[in-house]
């Protein structure tokens, strides 16, 4: 039987196929499930996997509440040196007070003004908003960090001289971020005369706007404000382990989590509980940042982080629509409840809150005022400019980047003055 070569050929060609065919499928298959050891996590590798998780997640596009950040910014300034010039034998002393929001600015005063008088600066005490509230520095931030980093800018002494009487020495009051010009008229003249002073920074506005004063770059503010307070190991080893806790949570949207400054207490003052025409629009109670937040696209899965310490039943009407909504007492490790937790801890409780605040995905500051303009800084400074501020909203949603802080969409916070 005569065998048609059309049909040879035919037939090769269809064997050759099905074993490619058959070659793709085994490749396909195998190899997707082929992926390196090193790439997989351990049980004891977390931040590997969040790391990796927070990779991959799409972004959702433009109309996605979870956006990204934008482009980490430089330092505008160089440190400066201390010149070869005689050094005063005087001391500047000051305390930080009511929490670490006013620390960054007081720090950033007393630092201008030892320069400028070329005095020695003594590291303040820490004292809280009860009387007898007090701690050392070394408790809350870290010494060796701060010193090195005003190393060559100013002289630094770790303890008030026993020679200088607290009693004895002139108060002078500061405005927030002092200019120079300030320090002549007001401050020197005092310095000179009596040797040694002590500072109370006032602040005459609690917004960190810059002036056409503060727009120009200021090396030793901007390194003071942005380089120097870091916490002490054991604080930033809580904060660590909160943050952590909060991704953990959050891990269905990729381990991201919102921060809000909400505290029932402020709110009570300010009118923000309850309903009425004539709730200032200065603070927005639970229900209000709820349903701003649903309408901007935030889902029932978003985990929140509230600056409230411990659970009040207002805060229901936000667990209502956010079920993964905590306090500190929710996150914070057991074994650490009772020095950071107790109710002498206040300060310590403000610095955890200000420091998740400056470093979780999303901020958004239920409250304003100086809180909100320094957390908004330092997340400025670290390219973290997912600020969002509250609004009532009277469709039934919108895009989140229309609620974006001004102190990022005007570019008009003192921090950008520092960073370009």
């Amino acid at each position: 039987m005569a065998v048609d070569p059309r049909q040879v050929v035919a037939g090769v060609l269809t064997v050759t196929m099905f074993v490619m065919l058959g070659n793709m499928i085994k490749r396909d298959h195998f190899e997707s499930l082929q992926v390196n050891d090193s790439e997989i996590p351990s049980l004891h590798d977390s931040t590997k996997a969040s790391e990796q998780s927070l990779v991959t997640l799409p972004d959702g596009g433009a109309d996605a509440p979870w956006k990204k950040d934008g482009s980490t910014l430089k330092p505008c300034w160089t440190k400066p040196v201390l010149e070869e010039v005689e050094q005063s034998q005087g001391f500047v002393t000051f305390s930080f007070t009511n929490g670490p929001e006013y620390h960054v600015s007081q720090i950033t005063d007393a630092v201008k003004v030892a320069r400028y008088l070329r005095a020695t600066l003594v590291l303040p005490d820490i004292r809280g908003s009860k009387p007898g509230d007090k701690w050392n520095f070394e408790e809350i931030y870290d010494v060796e960090k701060l010193v090195k980093s005003l190393d060559g800018v100013l002289k630094i002494a770790k303890h008030q001289p026993s020679k200088i009487s607290t009693r004895n020495l002139a108060v002078v009051k500061v405005p927030n971020l002092v200019t120079e010009e300030f320090i002549a008229e007001n401050i020197e003249p005092v310095f000179r005369t009596k040797g040694n002073i002590r500072l109370a920074t006032y602040f005459p506005s609690v917004n960190m706007r810059k002036t056409e004063e503060t727009s120009k770059i200021d090396s030793v503010a901007c390194m003071a404000m942005f380089g120097s307070l870091n916490l002490q190991p054991a604080v930033r080893e809580v904060v660590d382990s909160m943050i952590e806790r909060l991704r953990t949570l959050g891990r269905k949207t990729s381990g991201r989590f919102i921060a809000v400054d909400l505290r029932v207490d402020i709110l009570e003052k300010k009118g923000c509980q309850g309903s009425g025409t004539s709730r200032s629009k200065s603070c927005y109670g639970p229900q209000e940042v709820a349903l701003f937040l649903r309408k901007i696209g935030f889902d029932k899965d978003t985990t929140l982080y509230l600056t409230q310490s411990r659970w009040d039943s207002s805060l229901d009407a936000l667990k209502d629509f956010f079920p993964k909504t905590y306090t500190k007492e929710g996150i914070m490790p057991a074994d650490k409840k009772e020095k950071f937790l107790d109710s002498e801890a206040s300060e310590l409780e403000k610095v955890i809150d200000f420091y998740i605040s400056t470093e979780s995905d999303v901020f958004v500051p239920a409250i304003s005022g100086l809180f909100y303009a320094n957390v908004a800084g330092q997340r400025i400074a670290s390219g973290r400019t997912q600020i969002l501020v509250p609004a009532k909203i009277p469709g039934s949603s919108a895009s989140s980047g229309d609620f974006m802080s001004h102190y990022v969409t005007k570019r008009n916070h003192f921090a950008y003055s520092c960073f370009c």
